[in-house]
Order: C-alpha cells, then sequence, then structure tokens
C-alpha cells in the first residue's frame, strides 16, 4: 500500500489532532450518570409518594410539593429498537387539578462542579448543552426542561411537547451556555448544575413569560415553568422517560450506553446498598468486639464517595460468631473519609459479647434487610 507524505498544505491542524485525540480518550460525554435507567439499588418501586427524595433509580431524585401521590417505579416499557431495558415511570395515584400556587413536582439529577468545568460557564467561551430524551405520557401538551446554576443562582427553562398520547417520542432541546461574569461553577464536589423534568407547577412558576436565555432566580420565578400541562390533574396519568443525556454542543449525539457494571460503580460515588439478597448475608467484613456490647467493622469500598456518607439502617440485623448470634440494637459510622475505601461500622447489642473476639455484621434471616451509604447531592 503506498503512504502518501503529509505536507503543510494537507496537514490535519492541530485542533483537529487534539480533538481525534480527546474522542478516543473521552469515555463519558454524557453528564448524566444512570440516563438509561439501569441502576436501582434502593428499590424498583415506591408508591404513595409525597415528598421529595431518591426514591428508585439511582440519581435522579424527585422534588415535589403538594402535588399529588405518586407510585414510582424502574420499568420495562421503552421504546422499541433502540437498546434501551428500562425507564422511570411516575404513576399518579392521588390526583390534583388544581395545584397552589406554590406547588411543584420534578425529577432531577444533580451535578458535581468539578465534573462541569470544561463548560467553561461564566466565560465568553461558555458551551452550549443539549438534552436529549425518550419520553411517554398519557397527557399530551406542553412541558418543560430546566437548568439551574446553584454556584450562579440563575435559571434557563426550555418546552417540548408531548404530541401523541401513550406513545414514545424523542426530545432534543439546546440551551445555552452561562457567559455572564463570575457566573462558572465552583470546582468542588458540590451541586453545581441541575437539570428538571417538570410533571406540573402552580402560578408561582408559571405566571410569567418562560426563561429561555439565562436569569437571576431573584424576580424570575414565575417564569420557570410557563405553559407547563399537569400530569397530576388525573389518576389515569402515567409518565415515562429514559435515554436522558446531556451533553456539551448543539448537537445530540446517539445515547451512549456504558457497562452495566461501570454505570453501577458511578451510580456508587453516591449511594451504596450492601446486604440484600439472602438471609445472613455479610454487609462487612470481620468485626472485632472491642467490649461485651459494641462490635467495630469495616466496609471496604470499591472506591471513594463523593463525601462522607450517612447510614440508614432498615430490617433486623445481628452479630455472629462460630458459637451464637446477637441481636443489635443500633448500628452508626465511626468514622469515615471521602477519600478513604473503607469506613467503619459500630454494631450495638444489650451484652452477651466476648471482648477481643471477632465477629459478623449480617442480616438477621431476612432477604431484604440492607445498610444503604449515601453521599447524594
Amino acid at each position: 500500500m503506498a503512504l502518501t507524505r503529509l505536507t503543510s498544505a494537507n496537514a490535519i491542524p492541530d485542533d483537529s489532532v487534539a480533538n481525534v485525540k480527546m474522542a478516543n480518550i473521552v469515555q463519558s460525554k454524557n453528564i448524566l450518570i444512570n440516563g438509561d435507567m439501569q441502576i436501582a439499588q434502593r428499590a424498583t418501586s415506591t408508591a404513595s409518594i409525597t415528598s421529595s427524595g431518591y426514591h428508585t433509580i439511582d440519581r435522579w431524585q424527585t422534588s415535589i410539593t403538594n402535588l399529588g401521590t405518586w407510585t414510582q417505579s424502574q420499568d420495562t416499557d421503552v421504546p422499541s429498537g433502540y437498546g434501551f431495558a428500562k425507564s422511570l415511570k411516575m404513576d399518579c395515584t392521588t390526583a390534583d387539578a388544581s395545584p397552589a400556587a406554590a406547588d411543584a413536582l420534578y425529577i432531577r439529577q444533580i451535578i458535581e462542579g468539578q465534573n462541569v468545568q470544561y463548560l467553561k460557564y461564566g466565560t465568553s467561551s461558555a458551551q452550549s448543552l443539549t438534552v436529549s430524551f425518550w419520553v411517554k405520557a398519557v397527557k399530551t401538551g406542553t412541558n418543560i426542561v430546566e437548568l439551574y446554576n446553584n454556584d450562579a443562582v440563575k435559571f434557563i427553562s426550555k418546552s417540548y411537547t408531548i404530541s401523541s398520547s401513550n406513545t414514545w417520542e424523542k426530545k432534543t432541546l439546546t440551551f445555552a451556555g452561562d457567559t455572564g461574569s463570575g457566573d462558572g461553577f465552583d470546582n468542588d464536589n458540590a451541586a453545581s448544575l441541575y437539570l428538571h423534568f417538570y410533571f406540573g407547577s402552580g402560578t408561582d412558576y408559571t405566571s410569567g413569560t418562560l426563561n429561555t436565555s439565562w436569569v437571576e432566580a431573584s424576580g424570575n420565578q414565575t417564569g420557570r415553568a410557563v405553559g407547563q400541562v399537569n400530569h397530576a390533574d388525573s389518576t389515569s396519568n402515567n409518565f415515562w422517560i429514559t435515554g436522558v443525556q446531556l451533553e456539551a454542543g448543539d448537537t445530540a449525539s446517539e445515547f451512549e450506553f456504558l457497562p452495566y457494571d461501570v454505570n453501577l460503580q458511578r451510580c456508587q460515588r453516591y449511594c451504596i446498598k450492601s446486604g440484600t439478597g439472602s438471609a445472613y448475608n455479610s454487609v462487612g467484613g470481620l468485626g472485632l468486639a472491642f467490649s461485651t456490647t459494641q462490635v467495630d467493622s469495616n466496609f471496604y469500598l470499591y472506591l471513594p464517595m463523593r463525601t462522607i456518607p450517612s447510614l440508614t439502617q432498615s430490617g433486623n440485623f445481628q452479630v455472629s460468631d462460630a458459637a451464637a448470634a446477637t441481636a443489635t440494637t443500633s448500628i452508626t459510622l465511626t468514622s469515615a473519609q471521602s477519600s478513604d475505601y473503607n469506613i467503619s461500622v459500630r454494631s450495638v447489642v444489650s451484652s452477651g459479647l466476648t471482648q477481643f473476639r471477632p465477629y459478623r455484621l449480617e442480616a438477621a434471616n431476612s432477604t431484604t434487610a440492607h445498610l444503604l451509604l449515601s453521599a447524594e447531592l
């Protein structure tokens, strides 16, 4: 095969070489985590939702203020032929056809500032952001997607239309970059960029003019969700979403599918669920009794969590050795650093342990008992 020498006339420009190199190096163009809704560590379905929080799908938080009652689930209804296996489903179980002024409901993902420095917000070179997603709903009409810059306290909103009831539709929206001086994202692990998908809102969000460019939050709240239909107005309303991708630039590319293990590990920076699957399942390393009522055990992590996590216990646990098992009365974190690959957990029992003997912390005859470590934004 003949080789052609590149001369100055047909040489590849330096910026093109850089772009090719970056295309090969950068593995995740999607700023979001778990946009295909594959990971649901906490639960695959949660009913009677009337308060904000992380209920099912990892990294997707529900924000609700007095706008109906909902069941949220990880569903298998997906657009056919595009590679998706799961979606996030919102099912209205108690309707609210007349929202109060301050009522609102949306799902959102919150992004660390250190992950979006390359967007160059706060400079004249701030990059546009394009969000693409698949959506299906019983109720047709106008819906709102919003970006929120938490560090500059600014909003921008775009509308899209669900044209056909109970039909998967792909939507693409592009948001201008925020070039305002001093409006960049803080370079840390705190909450900086928010992506909101609205389901309904009161007049505090809808009585102004839609904020289609970046505006200060103060004085512009009424322009956040202008035109938004109310998916809470009937218990017949269901809403599904999947394939959510947020990327730099003004063009949407095909959804970036990551291997399940990679997706899971990215989620585990923010949440780790341990202890489910079988009765007497161990949830930590071997611990040591430092008294007749206390065992300290280590959790070994695959990667450091975003910050020092909180610990939530669900179900009953026990500490056991070869001779006996003793029920715990409390389980707490004793020490944890966000840079560490392990954390220390203290299990307390009423009495009966042998000091300096090793014990194992385990679920007490339950396949659902678990410990949840959360370092969410």
